[in-house]
């Protein structure tokens, strides 16, 4: 009964964690680095949109946490050899499925806006799907540029 609570604590604190560790990629976020700086403003129209999948993060926060946990479950299969290499088998499974659980969990889900700017280039941008912000073909929008980061907004 103690083991299984404290499993649930370990796991629920390592996935507060991984949510936290996700940065937000929609056009209407700014890092801290790029507040107060001027911005490269260009517009243009929009002339085609794509679904995309972007990639969750890939630290070694899920892995090792994945590790703690597959490694602690494993020491108590069996005794003496057996718990041993039990701990072990359980920490290299939990640190593969702890990696692939941070992946999972920060998969978000975003939008390629290919766009037609004002002075004739044909760029395409790629930014997370933003609630409340709906891109559609032939709609005028704003390009900001700061520190080689672009965005796409309304």
């Amino acid at each position: 009964m103690i083991k299984n609570i404290l499993y649930t604590l370990i796991f629920s604190f390592i996935s507060m964690g991984l949510v936290g560790c996700a940065s937000s990629l929609t056009g209407d976020t700014y890092t801290r680095d790029e507040v107060r700086k001027p911005q490269v403003v260009r517009m243009g129209v929009v002339e085609a949109l794509r679904p995309v999948k972007i990639e969750g993060t890939k630290t070694n926060i899920g892995s090792a946490a994945g590790t703690i946990v597959g490694g602690v479950a494993g020491s108590e299969v069996g005794g003496g050899k057996g718990s041993i290499v039990a701990a072990v088998i359980g920490a290299v499974a939990g640190g593969m499925a702890g990696a692939a659980m941070e992946e999972g969990i920060t998969r978000t889900q975003g939008v390629e806006i290919t766009v037609r700017e004002d002075s004739g280039v044909l760029r395409a941008y790629v930014q997370q799907m933003n609630e409340g912000e709906i891109f559609r073909i032939g709609d005028r929008v704003r390009i900001l540029t700061v520190n080689g980061t672009a965005r796409v907004t309304h």
